[in-house]
């Protein structure tokens, strides 16, 4: 299994532990504000869940739409913050 689909499968779990919703209702691209799956509360508790399994420290400039629409949206955005946060270490450690 890639990095890519570890990092939607754990998401993806976590959204439907938090909703108690059947596995079978959030796709990738559902659209989990604007159908009311998620609220402010709840991406407060993403971010949360974002930060400590995927060590990643949300900045107010990423609390975008394009990022937290759904699933999808999510995950790429973990995965490029990873990659960010990776390619930054290779930097520090060359210097």
């Amino acid at each position: 299994m890639t990095k890519d689909r570890r990092i939607h499968e754990k998401l993806l779990k976590y959204i439907i532990e938090v909703t108690f919703l059947d596995k079978d209702v959030i796709k990738d691209d559902t659209l989990l504000f604007e159908e009311g799956i998620f609220d402010s509360m709840g991406l407060l508790f993403l971010i949360d869940f974002i930060r400590d399994t995927f060590h990643i420290d949300t900045k107010d400039n990423e609390l975008l739409v394009e990022n937290f629409a759904s699933v999808n949206s999510i995950a790429a955005f973990i995965s490029k913050r990873i990659g960010f946060e990776e390619s930054k270490k290779l930097v520090i450690s060359d210097k």
